[in-house]
């Protein structure tokens, strides 16, 4: 059994912070073998980021604040509140934007090592160990 504390992440190698201005608490990762690795991402008001996971399926839950994503697909735009989950199940390209302080749990598949940022184009390169 694993018991994790995120205010015991904060400072170490398991909080990334982006220079894009967000910030992931990495609570499990492909090293804990779960399978999946499960995050906390905080996006601060106002920040709009391009992001495309062509390796990885996302699903994301919002519990605080205020935002929107779109598929930069098909230009369809969606209200995020605290509540609701989307779920990246195609590898879509997307835009999440924060109207306010936006706290997310995600969950990738595979797993994240901990260290990814995004790439130029907004995707995880895939882990090839």
């Amino acid at each position: 059994m694993k018991i994790i504390r995120t205010e015991e992440l904060r400072g170490t190698d398991r909080e990334v912070i982006s220079p894009d201005g967000w910030t992931s608490v990495r609570w499990l990762l492909k090293s804990d073998g779960m399978g999946y690795s499960f995050h906390e991402t905080t996006f601060p008001p106002g920040l709009e980021c391009d992001m495309w996971y062509k390796y990885h399926l996302e699903a994301v839950f919002c519990y605080q604040g205020e935002g929107s994503i779109v598929n930069r697909d098909t230009g369809e735009e969606f209200q995020i509140s605290p509540g609701t989950v989307y779920a990246l199940d195609e590898h879509d390209r997307h835009t999440l934007k924060a109207s306010s302080e936006l706290k997310l749990v995600c969950v990738f598949n595979p797993p994240c090592t901990g260290r990814e940022m995004h790439d130029e184009d907004g995707s995880y390169l895939p882990d090839t160990e």
